[in-house]
């Protein structure tokens, strides 16, 4: 059976593609001044190297919408504009080559405004990513259903869908959020059945790095594993490459993409007798260079560690002091704790698919 994703249109941004069951992308903002373009550049180039597929910056200033253009030219990653209630600057930013613009047609001063920034979005077929926040719910439809809901969110998306619908334009993304991790499940599945366009999904102001990961991981899993979704964002308080990371994990723990070392690591316990929390996360920090399509396990001790690992494609089982290589389930090696993070890697740069 097709799931909505297999189902949606099929959108260009830049040179990648959503929609009609593509693979799912991975998108960060970034937190600079989008007008201090070094600052930009910089920071984009290293969400690209931690495996953002889109990015989306504040276009809050004639400056900062003017200074897309540069920003594009220097980075390998579609370059979206953040547009909020000033019409200008999402003119500004689609001359300036934004690959996508995200707006919120209620609030950029009109219909006649919303008018010339789909014209312009028109001539040259760039995508508008409708956003909705349950945060900024129009007061109507807060009482209309006595208060904020699912209901009022998808309602409020649908109509403003339309208003772009009715200057002939669908070239669109939709986006529907709401820090509460319920209400934001049950509105993607509502929105899910009632229009055919992709859907960016996430958990808005989800938190700080751990709650933020905790709520993303929850609301998202139940989200993409319903068939609904075709871009995501894990929005945290924290550093972005964090939230790509996280969505990359995620996708991985889905199904919904390949690619990058598995790290699998036991807890800890009382035979443990290395340290495990400084080894697991120096193995986390090491896989990330690597494309290899693999499990890693990272094990606390040489009793139950060998028959642990043997799901793993390669591990390591520490012990007092030393500590053995495992490979598809086999000891190959016995090393010195210091030693076990350079045969690892020595692993992994000669890794071939057996």
């Amino acid at each position: 059976m097709s799931t909505y994703r297999e189902n949606t249109k099929v959108i260009h941004i830049g040179d990648r593609v959503i929609g009609g069951g593509n693979p799912i992308l991975i998108q960060s903002m970034t937190n600079t001044k989008t007008a201090d373009v070094e600052a930009t550049v910089a920071q984009i180039l290293s969400l690209e190297k931690a495996g953002c597929d889109i990015i989306r910056c504040t276009a809050n200033t004639e400056e900062a919408a003017r200074a897309i253009g540069e920003i594009k030219r220097r980075v390998h990653i579609p370059v979206v504009a953040d547009i909020h209630f000033d019409y200008k600057m999402a003119l500004e930013a689609v001359k300036s080559g934004a690959d996508k613009i995200r707006i919120n047609p209620g609030n950029i001063g009109g219909e006649d405004k919303l008018r010339e920034v789909v014209k312009a979005c028109k001539d040259k077929n760039i995508p508008i990513r409708v956003g909705v926040n349950s945060g900024s719910l129009e007061k109507r439809l807060i009482e209309k259903y006595d208060g904020v809901t699912a209901e009022g969110i998808v309602e409020s998306a649908l109509d403003k869908v339309s208003l772009i619908e009715k200057n002939g334009y669908e070239n669109i993304v939709i986006s529907i959020k709401s820090s509460d991790v319920l209400m934001c499940i049950k509105a993607h599945k509502l929105l899910a059945g009632r229009t055919p366009y992709p859907l960016h999904v996430g958990i808005t102001e989800s938190g700080t790095v751990i709650s933020g990961n905790i709520k993303s991981a929850v609301g998202l899993g139940i989200i993409l594993n319903e068939g609904i979704g075709d871009t995501i964002r894990v929005s945290l308080t924290g550093d972005s490459v964090e939230e790509v990371k996280s969505a990359k994990l995620i996708l991985r723990t889905l199904g919904l993409k390949k690619g990058g070392i598995e790290v699998v690591s036991c807890p800890t316990c009382g035979r443990t007798e290395i340290d495990l929390i400084g080894l697991a996360t120096k193995v986390e920090e090491l896989v990330s260079d690597y494309p290899l399509n693999i499990k890693v396990a990272v094990m606390g001790c040489v009793v139950n560690g060998p028959g642990e690992a043997k799901e793993a494609d390669i591990g390591v089982a520490g012990g007092k002091g030393e500590g053995l290589l495992i490979k598809h389930g086999e000891i190959i090696k016995k090393l010195p704790e210091s030693e076990l993070l350079n045969a690892l890697k020595y692993e992994l740069d000669n890794w071939k698919d057996e």
